[in-house]
């Protein structure tokens, strides 16, 4: 998404003004994309898959196709499973869709639909309910500090709290999981190296937009503008490009809550289908938005740190960022810095969210979690920009 006096260079324009990833069009926000076997995914997507996963390019390729199969199965399977559906996720052992189901009778349905299936002890209804009950307490009560976040684990079947190494023992966090424990299925981990924090940064050189002193990433292009992370910027909030040029503003933003917002743009600048390259390798374009289950590779560009990828470790999961609790966010094992927040998380050439924050860095390893982006679109109305 650059000015308009940039040239084309075929499709990989090296035109986005931020840190990510830009759309063209798409008549629905999660539009049906070619098949696996005919779509050519971006060089540099495939590197960053073979380099953070240990992947060949070949088997990088390949789990992309069972990747995209597993998502445009998954809502067939929950069907299949009716009230007896625990959750979903990929194996990336099998290559196949999994379903968690409660019913021996269901488990047959689902793999009659095409899915593998497994009995676990508690549907999905029951443990999202838990999940509320400590959703509900941190509207009313802000969590401890020590308590990083929680969510639904589909695999173990429970609700996971994630606690701060370190803080396991401290009267509020003991308090919180005392709580917890009343609530349901819930199982207490340590896996939070740190207390979460959002990725926006102070202003300095690179590729990316700028509100007042904060630097973010753009996350992807939609009809009239882009989306990105709501942490970024206030509505009616001054948009400036890479450039320091005026952009546009931001026409809603929520945060906490939700970390989501997006930007209208004009004056001399557009819009384009992919992902940044970097100038190293093609952007990837981007082609819809097709929700990749648990276990599924995930990449991430930022303006700060660029291409780096992971798996999808979890989903709906409540972070505890200290300006409070963010709601229904996807987790990861990807990596994130300062300037990176907005920025665009892509399966293949399917959108998924933007940046919201983690704990960790690039260097070292961490969590970041991402704000998904059909909920998004649906909020706001808006059409995501396809190839």
């Amino acid at each position: 998404m650059r000015r308009k006096k940039s040239l084309w260079t075929g499709l990989s324009v090296m035109a986005l003004v931020g840190s990510t990833a830009l759309g063209l069009p798409s008549a629905s926000a999660a539009s049906t994309a070619a098949s696996a076997d005919k779509v050519e995914y971006s060089a540099g997507l495939i590197h960053a898959l073979q380099h953070d996963l240990g992947l060949t390019e070949r088997q990088a390729r390949v789990r992309l196709k069972r990747e995209k199969a597993a998502a445009e199965l998954a809502p067939k399977a929950e069907k299949a499973a009716g009230g007896a559906f625990g959750g979903s996720w990929f194996d990336p052992g099998t290559g196949r869709l999994v379903v968690g189901v409660t019913s021996a009778a269901r488990a047959a349905k689902v793999r009659d639909a095409g899915a593998g299936a497994v009995i676990v002890a508690h549907s999905a209804k029951e443990l999202a309910a838990t999940q509320a009950v400590l959703d509900a307490r941190a509207r009313a009560h802000k969590a401890p500090a020590g308590v990083a976040g929680w969510h639904v684990d589909p695999r173990s079947s429970t609700v996971v709290v994630d606690v701060v190494k370190g803080e396991e023992r401290t009267a509020p966090v003991r308090e919180f999981i005392a709580a917890a424990d009343k609530a349901g299925p819930v199982t207490v981990e340590s896996k939070a190296t740190a207390a979460p924090r959002t990725f926006a940064a102070g202003t300095v050189g690179g590729d990316p937009y700028y509100t007042g002193n904060v630097r973010c990433s753009i996350g992807f292009s939609v009809y009239g503008g882009f989306v990105t992370a709501g942490h970024c910027g206030s509505p009616w909030q001054a948009v400036y490009g890479w450039d320091r040029s005026y952009m546009g503003n931001f026409q809603g933003s929520s945060f906490p809550g939700n970390d989501y917002a997006w930007v209208n743009v004009g004056s001399g600048w557009w819009t384009v289908p992919v992902v940044l390259g970097w100038g190293t390798v093609p952007d990837a374009l981007v082609r819809g938005s097709w929700e990749a289950p648990i276990g599924s590779s995930i990449c991430r560009s930022g303006s700060t740190s660029h291409w780096h990828c992971g798996q999808v470790q979890s989903k709906n999961d409540t972070v505890n960022y200290a300006q409070g609790a963010v709601y229904e966010m996807t987790g990861t094992s990807v990596c994130a810095e300062g300037g990176d927040s907005g920025g665009s998380f892509i399966t293949g050439d399917q959108a998924q969210g933007v940046t919201s924050g983690g704990y960790g860095n690039c260097s070292s390893g961490g969590r970041t979690w991402f704000q998904p982006i059909n909920e998004i679109l649906r909020v706001y109305g808006l059409r995501l920009h396809t190839a």
